[in-house]
């Protein structure tokens, strides 16, 4: 599987997280995860694993960087595919620029231009910021 294979079975996986949390399904984390891919892939498990543990964080981020807007406006898939754009470029070694342009790629081909664009002016706008601060 390929890491933009993977991003998007992450994707799915906090998706189907995010709407069992919102009809109070009760699931186990890992029994989710082994339903999406085919065999263990740590890449995976660990962005998985990263988003859900660093959610709250994300969210305020997001919330710092989108303008005019909070990330609970956005559609379910949207705000998804930001939160894991921004533990990427936070909390791996994954390059800012492959996050980035994994995240517009996931967003054009599961949502649409607009908030494609809208995830890219944000994210930019965060690099661009952390650049001052170095």
């Amino acid at each position: 599987m390929t890491r933009s294979e993977a991003r998007a079975k992450v994707m799915t996986i906090l998706y189907q997280i995010s709407i069992n949390n919102d009809n109070h399904i009760p699931y186990k984390l890992d029994d989710i995860i082994n339903e999406n891919i085919n065999k263990k892939d740590q890449f995976v498990e660990s962005l998985v694993k990263g988003v859900i543990e660093k959610n709250e964080e994300l969210e305020e981020l997001a919330n710092n960087y989108l303008k005019d807007w909070k990330i609970n406006r956005l559609d379910k898939l949207g705000a998804i595919i930001l939160k894991m754009a921004f533990y990427e470029i936070k909390y791996s070694d994954t390059p800012d620029v492959v996050a980035i342009d994994e995240a517009i790629n996931l967003t054009k081909k599961y949502c649409d231009e607009e908030l494609a664009k809208m995830i890219n002016a944000t994210l930019d706008k965060y690099l661009k910021k952390e650049e001052k601060r170095s």
